[in-house]
C-alpha cells in the first residue's frame, strides 16, 4: 500500500482520490478551503441558491465510470439527466439558434433554420471532429504521451499551425456560425486565433453525446463525490493549503503545509502547479484562462421563461444560466460576462431585451479575481497562447519522480469530463496496491 497525496479538492482531486483508494492505496487530500468541490459547489444568499460553476458537463460515461470504479453506480447517488437543448444563441442581427444536443439530424434542421444549406455546412464541419476526437480519447486524454512512441497522427494534430479562428473563417462564411462553433472556448477565457483547431472538439461532443446537468444544480456531484471519498476511507484534511513538494534523494517524499509535512510515496497535484515553488520552473511559460465576469441573482415575480443556457452574442458576449434554486414565486439566475463590460452586467443584458433589473432581490457579483481567489486556481486551466500550446502543460508526468497531476491543468479541454479523465490516466499509471 503506497502513500498518496492529492492536492487539490476540486473535481479532478476528488476523483483521483477515490480511484486510488479503491486500488487500495492510503490516500491523503489536501484543500486549501474549508470545503470540497472547488467550483463543484454553490453560491447562496437570501434563500436563493446558484451552482457556482458549471451547470452542464459532456461525456456522461467519464462520470458513470468514475463512480462504477470508485463504489456505487451514479445513478444510486445523483440523476443526471440530458438536455433536449444544450443552449440558445441570438445574435446581433436579430436571429437565433436553438441547438440541440445529441442528434446530428436535430442540429442539421435547427441550424437550417439560420438559412438554406448552413444546416449541412455545420453537421460536415462537426462530423470532421468524429476522428480526431477517437485520436484524441484513445492516444491522449487516456494514454500518458510519450513523445518517442507516440502515434504520428497525434504528434502531427499537436504540432499543427493552424489556429481555430482561422480554420473557421475558411470553413463558414456565416458569422454566427463561427461564433457557434467558438463560444465555449471564448467563455472559457481563450482567443481563437491562439487556440489550435482540434480545441473545438466540443462541439463533436456535444452533438454526438449531448449536454447533462442535474435538476436543483450540479453542485449535488460535488457533494456525492465528497461523500465517496468518505466511503473509500479517503482522509480529507480542509483549511489547509499546500505550499510546496519536500524532495530528498531526487524523489517526492512529502508535502509541505503551514502546519508540517505529509509523507508520501506518490503525489497528484490537481491545482495550478504553479503554486508550488518545486514545479513552477516547469510550467514558467503557461498561464491559466481566468474566469468570467459573474453575477448571481434573485428575481422576483414573472421572468421570461428561457432554456438552460442562452447566449447573447456581442460585445460584451454575455451567457444567461436560468438555473439556479429559488423560493416560491422567484428565480435564481446566473450571468456571465466576457469583453468590454463598460456597465453594470444587468444593464448590458437589458440592451438585449432581458430587463431584470427592477425584480432584484438578491444579488452576488463575482470578479475574475474573486473566483480564483476563492478556488485557489482557475478551472479553466491553460491559456491557449498558441494552437502548439499543449506541450507547456504539465501532466500527467512530471519530471519530479512521484508527482503526477490531474484536473484542469493538467489537460487540453475544460469542464468535468476532461478533469475526469486525467484522474482516470492518473489512477492507471500509480496502478494496484
Amino acid at each position: 500500500m503506497a502513500r498518496v497525496v492529492v492536492i487539490g479538492g476540486g473535481f479532478g482531486g476528488m476523483a483521483a482520490a477515490a480511484r486510488l483508494a479503491k486500488l487500495g492505496h492510503d490516500v491523503t487530500l489536501l484543500e486549501r478551503s474549508h470545503r470540497l468541490g472547488g467550483a463543484l459547489t454553490t453560491v447562496e444568499a437570501d434563500g436563493f441558491a446558484w451552482d457556482a460553476g458549471p451547470t452542464s458537463t459532456l461525456l456522461p460515461a467519464v462520470i458513470r465510470d468514475l463512480f462504477r470504479k470508485s463504489g456505487r453506480p451514479l445513478e444510486r447517488e445523483v440523476d443526471l439527466q440530458p438536455l433536449e437543448l444544450v443552449r440558445e444563441h441570438r445574435f446581433e442581427d436579430g436571429s437565433s439558434l436553438r441547438l440541440p444536443g445529441g442528434s446530428r439530424a436535430a442540429q442539421l434542421a435547427a441550424v437550417d433554420e439560420l438559412g438554406p444549406g448552413l444546416g449541412r455546412q455545420w453537421v460536415d464541419h462537426v462530423a470532421a471532429y468524429g476522428d480526431v476526437w477517437e485520436l484524441l480519447r484513445k492516444e491522449w486524454f487516456e494514454r500518458a504521451f510519450d513523445g518517442d512512441v507516440a502515434p504520428r497522427e497525434l504528434t502531427a494534430l499537436l504540432g499543427g499551425r493552424e489556429s481555430l479562428e482561422k480554420r473557421l473563417r475558411r470553413t463558414f462564411r456565416d458569422e454566427r456560425l463561427r461564433l457557434v462553433a467558438g463560444h465555449r472556448l471564448v467563455m472559457d477565457g481563450h482567443e481563437l486565433r491562439n487556440a489550435p483547431v482540434f480545441a473545438g472538439v466540443d462541439a463533436y461532443l456535444e452533438q454526438r453525446f449531448g449536454a447533462w446537468t442535474v435538476p436543483g444544480g450540479l453542485a449535488a456531484l460535488g457533494t456525492a463525490m465528497a461523500d465517496r471519498l468518505t466511503l473509500r476511507g479517503v482522509t480529507v484534511v480542509t483549511g489547509t493549503a499546500a505550499t510546496d513538494l519536500v524532495i530528498r534523494e531526487g524523489r517526492v517524499a512529502a508535502v509541505r503545509t503551514a502546519g508540517g509535512e505529509t509523507p508520501a510515496d506518490h503525489v497528484v497535484v490537481a491545482i495550478d502547479p504553479r503554486r508550488l515553488p518545486a514545479l513552477a520552473s516547469y510550467v514558467r511559460r503557461t498561464m491559466p484562462a481566468f474566469p468570467p465576469v459573474v453575477c448571481h441573482v434573485g428575481l422576483e415575480g414573472e421572468v421570461p421563461d428561457l432554456p438552460h443556457e442562452v447566449v447573447l452574442h456581442g460585445d460584451p458576449l454575455l451567457v444567461v444560466r436560468p438555473g439556479g434554486r429559488a423560493p416560491d414565486g422567484a428565480a435564481a439566475w446566473t450571468v456571465l460576462g466576457r469583453g468590454r463590460l463598460a456597465e453594470d452586467v444587468l444593464t448590458a443584458l437589458a440592451r438585449h431585451g432581458l430587463d431584470v433589473r427592477r425584480q432584484v432581490v438578491a444579488r452576488v457579483d463575482l470578479s475574475p479575481r474573486d473566483l480564483v481567489e476563492q478556488w485557489g486556481g482557475s478551472p479553466h486551466g491553460v491559456l491557449w497562447q498558441g494552437p502548439r500550446t499543449a506541450g507547456t502543460r504539465l501532466g500527467p508526468r512530471t519530471p519530479v519522480p512521484g508527482v503526477l497531476t490531474a484536473g484542469a491543468h493538467a489537460t487540453t479541454g475544460s469542464g468535468l469530463p476532461f478533469a475526469g479523465l486525467s484522474a482516470a490516466l492518473v489512477a492507471e499509471m500509480i496502478g494496484r496496491a
